[in-house]
């Protein structure tokens, strides 16, 4: 499989590479001092070279390479962000046993109906982790993390001052614990620390939902950034005990970050970057889990009125969150529920936050999701809504090209 024999050549070639380069280049100098010393001077000062090489390579980029836990100093309360090289043994002796998810991007449309109910209940929820292979970009490869196998999670919708049972069940076949934090629960940890889960174990959390709004969950398993970044958040919706306006249609959109070793668009299974991670430049940022997450699975039609549910699933970066060709009628700045704004054009989604955005449709075409640090969209964070319907020449009219707008 090209993914595997790519990932291979990684480890092999770059991460021992220079180990190799470094062997050759003391043959050469043993060769050299040959001629000028005696046998042994020359074979002491070659390996004097060698050794040095090695004892500053060693600890830099072989640990870099293979992600060891101790190539990087960090100060988090926790263990640091990289894997341990055990991790990496342990996931080419099982690498046959991970499923491959032929498309990872949780279907926008994928939401639950609004709730109809005039009082409070018990809601029962039951979320699987699951450690799966699937494609970020045509031929890039990545270990995705996740709840229920997609990215993001399944959209979560419960009321205002409902009960909910959470059970969190770890796919056998994971190699890490996992465990749930949501944003929504008040109490230790937002749930995290009674839903530790190892390889086949499951675990029910109960919470109270005492607000409403929008809220992010996530892995909070120490590495809790790098759990995050292969791709384990989601959404839970606290209605309100009124209820939301109602709308036409409803979009659920999680922008993420994803940090691989390999360059932006390097073919082959990608291994996971902690330094990257730490510096805050990943390779790809993407919506709903990968590239083109957001084409061609959104539409609307003119005369409807669209609500998007925005979640920010990133670790470093904020989402500024933009559709090419409208205004938002209404804003819930950091999904406050009941404090919605008009007329906003770009609205920030910070790490670990979320919004939502309400608009009518009012002219056909296409209309892109970017995050408005343009940038990104070469990242990967856009995508497509396609609006059907009769044109107004009253609201807009010219001759329209291929493409255009920023």
């Amino acid at each position: 499989m090209e993914w595997v024999t790519t990932l291979l050549s990684y480890i092999f070639v770059q991460t021992f590479g220079l180990v190799i380069a470094y062997a050759a280049a003391g043959v050469l100098i043993y060769l050299v001092l040959r001629k000028l010393h005696s046998q042994w001077i020359a074979l002491a000062l070659a390996a004097v070279f060698v050794g040095v090489s090695i004892f500053f390579y060693a600890p830099v980029g072989l640990p870099r390479g293979l992600q060891y836990p101790f190539s990087l100093t960090t100060f988090g309360p926790a263990e640091g962000p990289v894997l341990p090289f055990g991790n990496v043994i342990a996931f080419f002796k099982n690498i046959g046993s991970f499923e491959r998810v032929s498309d990872i991007a949780r279907d926008p449309t994928e939401i639950p109906p609004p709730i109809a109910r005039s009082e409070p209940t018990t809601v029962k929820i039951a979320l699987t982790t699951k450690e799966v292979i699937a494609e970020m970009a045509p031929g890039v490869y990545v270990n995705y993390w996740t709840f229920d196998g997609r990215v993001p999670g399944p959209f979560l919708r419960v009321r205002e001052g409902d009960t909910v049972e959470l059970t969190l069940t770890n796919d056998p076949a994971s190699l890490h614990h996992h465990s749930i934090d949501l944003h929504a629960v008040t109490g230790p940890g937002g749930g995290a620390v009674v839903t530790m889960v190892e390889p086949g174990e499951s675990k029910t959390l109960t919470f109270k939902a005492l607000r409403p709004g929008l809220f992010v969950y996530h892995c909070a398993e120490p590495n809790v950034a790098n759990h995050m970044t292969h791709g384990m958040y989601g959404l839970i919706l606290v209605e309100p005990a009124e209820g939301l306006p109602p709308v036409d249609r409803e979009l659920y959109v999680m922008q993420g970050e994803f940090y691989t070793t390999g360059d932006l668009g390097k073919r082959g299974l990608q291994i996971f970057d902690a330094r990257k991670m730490l510096d805050g430049t990943p390779q790809y940022i993407v919506w709903n889990g990968r590239v083109k997450g957001l084409v061609g699975n959104m539409t609307g039609n003119v005369g409807e009125t669209l609500r998007i549910f925005v979640g920010n699933g990133g670790v470093n970066l904020a989402s500024n969150f933009h559709v090419i060709g409208e205004i938002f009628d209404t804003v819930y700045p950091e999904a406050a529920l009941r404090d919605g704004i008009r007329n906003v054009q770009t609205t920030v989604v910070p790490a670990g936050g979320a919004s939502v955005v309400e608009f009518d449709l009012n002219f056909p075409g296409n209309y892109a999701f970017v995050d408005h640090a343009l940038a990104r969209l070469d990242r990967g964070a856009w995508g497509v809504l396609h609006v059907e319907g009769e044109a107004d020449p009253t609201i807009f009219d010219g001759e329209m090209e291929e493409s255009g707008g920023h």
